[in-house]
């Protein structure tokens, strides 16, 4: 199976997004109070840090390992489908935390349904484009 650049983009950012969210949600959910607290806020920052570090070093590797140029004009329409799907689930979670203000204390659920929700987006973006080049799309 030869994935192209985008398709390994793809499957990094998918993989990265998912694990360092999991590892952020994991720490900061248990035991939360109302409001978000300073040191979520410094787990929160921490994590975004090594995200963007670990994709900008795998992007890379990538680029020095996948030495072939150029895309084509299925990158494009999958690439636009994949962000009106998570768009869609944006829309959706930004709606769910405007609601989820509104009937909680404190801006600790908030922040996160907002956080989730942009998450949830990105995997949404980049799975169904990743389900798109599998399929042939």
């Amino acid at each position: 199976m030869n994935m192209s650049f985008q398709e390994k983009s793809l499957w990094l950012v998918f993989l990265s997004v998912l694990a360092f969210s999991a590892f952020y949600f994991a720490l900061a959910l248990p035991g939360a109070g109302p409001n978000v607290m300073p040191g979520q806020v410094a787990l929160f920052v921490a994590a975004i840090v090594v995200l963007v570090v670990a994709q900008v070093a795998g992007h890379i590797v990538i680029a020095i390992t996948d030495r072939r140029t150029g895309t084509d004009e299925r990158d494009g329409r999958i690439a636009l489908k994949g962000t009106r799907n998570g768009a869609y689930v944006l829309a959706t979670g930004v709606f769910l935390a405007l609601c989820a203000g509104l009937v909680t204390e404190g801006n600790f659920v908030f922040t996160h349904v907002l956080f989730g929700s942009w998450v949830l987006a990105q995997l949404v973006e980049t799975g169904s484009q990743l389900w798109m080049y599998r399929r042939g799309v």
